[in-house]
């Protein structure tokens, strides 16, 4: 795994991430990383590698856009010092432009979600061990539907950061899609943006499997 031990690992993200995570960091003890894939990283990675401890930080927050993420960039990622960090943003980016589209500013355009992003990852790489860029997602099958179709240009532009910077790239929606080839979005998610615990085990598995984590403790063994 590419995860060394005692790393510390940051999430930052909206509330995909959050999942009712403590405030003001969520790290420690008593479940403090919420109820979503976090957690669910957090325990597979201390489970099943017990000789390499990772120390995992919380810091999504419900309702977050990237705009957010620059706001509370200095507070929320560089002052903790992660090694490795994993950014999950664009959702909130996306869906205001069709929940809200009478409020066009609080949306997030393409070409400023992708400067935004652009810049947060290029000041921050040089500083971590490793980064994660994890794109955003929508639980709808019909790549034409419109806002799966809107979501999926920020999912490319994720991609595309990923690669500019040398950071591993996380593509959700790619993970998402092969479990609706099987099952109805609704056994996923309520309202096909925030998972289930299903749907966040979906998450963590796309996390783990791109950072090399080794599932069979006898490949494991042997690697």
């Amino acid at each position: 795994m590419l995860i060394a031990s005692r790393s510390k690992l940051l999430f930052i993200g909206d509330s995909i991430t959050d999942c009712g995570r403590k405030r003001p960091v969520a790290e420690g003890l008593f479940d403090p990383l919420g109820n979503g894939y976090v957690a669910q990283v957090n325990a597979l990675l201390n489970a099943s590698y017990p000789d390499r401890p990772v120390r995992v930080v919380n810091t999504g927050c419900s309702g977050n856009t990237v705009r957010d993420l620059k706001a509370r960039w200095q507070t929320d990622v560089l002052d903790l010092k992660p090694d490795w960090l994993s950014i999950m943003i664009g959702t909130n980016d996306v869906w205001r432009q069709f929940d809200m589209p009478l409020f066009p500013e609080v949306a997030v355009t393409p070409e400023e979600y992708e400067q935004t992003l652009d810049a947060l990852a290029g000041t921050t790489k040089p500083l971590l061990k490793g980064l994660v860029l994890m794109t955003p997602f929508y639980l709808e099958p019909q790549p034409t539907d419109a806002m799966r179709a809107r979501m999926d240009q920020y999912g490319r532009i994720v991609m595309a950061v990923a690669k500019k910077h040398g950071a591993i790239a996380v593509d959700t929606q790619a993970a998402f899609d092969r479990a609706l080839k099987h099952q109805h979005s609704s056994n996923l998610s309520w309202d096909r943006v925030h998972p289930n615990s299903i749907g966040h085990m979906i998450l963590a598995r796309a996390f783990l499997d791109a950072v090399g984590f080794v599932w069979s403790p006898v490949r494991r063994e042997k690697a």
